[in-house]
């Protein structure tokens, strides 16, 4: 029966894309991560920092983007969704 249960929990993959000091700071352009279908970004997140735990000291500034929109937290991801996790945005 539990066989069954995991075989019916659906996977996505997304591309996510690391910017400036952030991407310097994990040492890679970009990763793929594979999460569960209806994932939100606060789980992306924990992923990411589960990885690279440097960048979990950045958590309240980062700002992420879903494609071209800048998104939440509680943001559920699509599948095959490009991500972008950069530093806040200064102007000048």
């Amino acid at each position: 029966m539990q066989e069954g249960i995991v075989r019916s929990i659906k996977r996505m993959k997304l591309r996510v894309q690391f910017y400036a000091q952030l991407r310097d700071l994990v040492g890679v352009r970009e990763l793929e991560l594979e999460l569960t279908e209806a994932a939100t970004v606060r789980e992306l997140l924990e992923r990411v920092y589960a990885r690279y735990p440097a960048l979990r000291a950045h958590d309240k500034s980062i700002l992420i983007g879903a494609g071209l929109e800048f998104v939440e937290r509680n943001y559920k991801l699509k599948p095959g969704e490009e991500i972008s996790i950069m530093p806040p945005v200064q102007g000048g």
